[in-house]
């Protein structure tokens, strides 16, 4: 990694400043300006250089930007419409051209950039590299520590619904005993974090950093969820059994036994003795491995090559849109005019903020990192809770999850959700997480 302090790597493109309320409480530096007007964040500089010090972070992205962005959307050289009428042949034609009409005419990034700067947001250096995070403390006593990690293609942005529910849980059917501190980064490479610059930011690099992560941040005992990516670090974190880590949280477990694994690698038939539960959950791999994992096989293989999501926000809209047929489903549905879990502009808060920090590229390469079976059993025997979401990519049994983790203390099946849990029912969500730590308090 680079020896260079994060205000001197110009590819970061960022402003760094402070904030007039913590220059006024004397405890930073006055401002330092990088060159590049490019930039879309406002870092507070450490006293003394502190590699270690947490700085506060502001987004403010220039008008220039949103103004070059729409503008780009308004130019998309479209290919024609799909020759079948559903979406066997990827994003259809017309969920693109809505979003395109609403991104180009009716969006509007400061709502957002708004919510984000309500939050307490921060940057730390950590192996060499900016992690940024929400960090948000509950205003009850004895709230219990949560690190909460996202995936691709979401970011942060999946996130802020469950927030004030976590930290502030009277105000939102719970008691105070319910409440937790929420702690929420963004991977390396993803949002507002910085952008490796050498190759080895893997899901055990990111756990170890997410320890060190809470430990800075004086926490003592503490819990961690995740999905997708987030999933797969918060499982290493496990692995790593850092003194005070009581246990994790998952909506996306990795529970397939080797069996299943081994027919679906060679296109065998399932085994004979699988339940319906085990059957439906065989089908759904079944069903992703053969159409809807395009994706993590380019970016695993040549994440350098997609240029294209760099310089065409159509392009990298369409890449993310992508990810599984359920949630691609329900977008389109969403620009169709329908309304349900998500809305037009959850979609692309999550979409502009890739776009804005160019990171279509920089997370694409977490594929090429990671030498994991994502969906094996890793073989952690700290206490695990789980919550099975219908639509994702695939619903973990309840007998490959307690083969999975020794030490399951929750296991639910929800009625109704996808891959992006938190983000699509944050309800349910917020209630999962509350009940799958309670007996911890």
């Amino acid at each position: 990694m680079s020896n260079d302090t994060p205000l001197d790597v110009p590819s970061r493109r960022r402003f760094i400043g402070v904030a007039a309320a913590a220059v006024a409480a004397g405890a930073l530096s006055k401002l330092a300006f990088a060159e590049t007007p490019q930039s879309i964040t406002e870092v507070t500089q450490s006293t003394g250089g502190d590699k270690a010090a947490i700085r506060r972070l502001r987004v403010h992205v220039p008008e220039s930007q949103l103004t070059e962005l729409r503008r780009r959307v308004k130019a998309t050289r479209w290919p024609e419409r799909e020759t079948v009428t559903d979406a066997s042949q990827g994003v259809q034609l017309a969920t693109m051209q809505n979003l395109a009409r609403y991104w180009s005419t009716e969006y509007n990034w400061r709502k957002v950039e708004a919510r984000l700067n309500a939050l307490p947001q921060f940057v730390t250096e950590i192996d060499g590299l900016d992690i940024h995070f929400i960090h948000v403390r509950s205003k009850h006593d004895n709230a219990l520590p949560i690190i909460v990690t996202h995936g691709w293609p979401g970011s942060i942005i999946e996130q802020l619904k469950i927030i004030d529910p976590l930290t502030n849980p009277t105000a939102h059917g719970g008691t105070a005993a319910d409440a937790f501190d929420v702690v929420i980064p963004s991977l390396p490479g993803y949002g507002f974090s910085g952008k490796p610059t050498a190759t080895g930011w893997d899901p055990q690099r990111i756990a170890r950093a997410w320890v060190v992560l809470m430990q800075r941040l004086g926490y003592k005992r503490y819990v961690a969820q995740g999905g997708d990516w987030g999933n797969a670090v918060t499982e290493q974190m496990a692995l790593l059994t850092p003194p005070g880590l009581l246990a994790i949280h998952t909506n996306m477990p990795a529970t397939v036994p080797d069996n299943i694994a081994d027919a679906l690698k060679y296109g065998n038939p399932p085994p004979a003795n699988l339940s319906p539960e085990e059957r439906h959950a065989f089908d759904q791999l079944d069903y992703f491995y053969k159409h809807g994992l395009g994706y993590a096989q380019e970016m695993a293989n040549r994440p350098q090559t997609l240029y294209g999501i760099e310089d065409s926000p159509i392009g990298l809209a369409a890449w993310m849109i992508d990810h599984d047929a359920a949630s691609q489903a329900l977008i389109a549905r969403v620009f169709a005019g329908g309304s349900e879990g998500l809305t037009r502009d959850d979609i692309l808060d999550n979409i502009t903020l890739y776009w804005l920090t160019n990171t279509g590229v920089s997370s694409a390469r977490l594929y090429w990192e990671n030498k994991l079976n994502f969906f094996a059993p890793k073989h952690v025997a700290i206490p695990v809770a789980v919550s099975v979401f219908p639509d994702e990519i695939y619903a973990a049994p309840r007998s490959w999850t307690e083969q999975a983790y020794p030490k399951l203390i929750h296991y639910n099946r929800l009625p109704k959700g996808g891959h992006f849990a938190a983000w699509e029912q944050p309800q349910a969500f917020t209630d999962e997480v509350r009940a799958s730590f309670q007996s911890l308090r």
